[in-house]
């Protein structure tokens, strides 16, 4: 969820927007009211945190670095199975004239 800090900050700036005004009434309940309304718009969205992004965001380079490895680890075993399946083929072919 987001952080207590950025509503504070967003009703912070509000805040000063109409502290250059002369006080006008209704001002601190109206502040409060965005504040209400920041809050409750905030807790609806799908948001994360900086720290939780950064952690998902590390977890998602190791596993494509694992990944990396795995499908070259994969492309070197399928080179030697088609290199051990060209073997035998090439020697059944030489020892095919012999035996005639």
């Amino acid at each position: 969820m987001i952080h207590q800090k950025l509503i504070d900050t967003l009703s912070g700036q509000f805040s000063q927007l109409l502290s250059n005004r002369p006080e006008m009434p209704g001002q601190h309940e109206l502040q409060a009211q965005i504040r209400a309304m920041l809050q409750s718009s905030f807790a609806r969205l799908d948001l994360v945190t900086r720290d939780e992004f950064d952690a998902q965001q590390a977890v998602l380079m190791r596993t494509r670095e694992t990944l990396e490895q795995l499908e070259a680890r994969l492309a070197a075993l399928e080179s030697e199975g088609m290199a051990a399946a060209e073997t035998p083929a090439a020697d059944d072919a030489e020892e095919a004239p012999r035996n005639s």
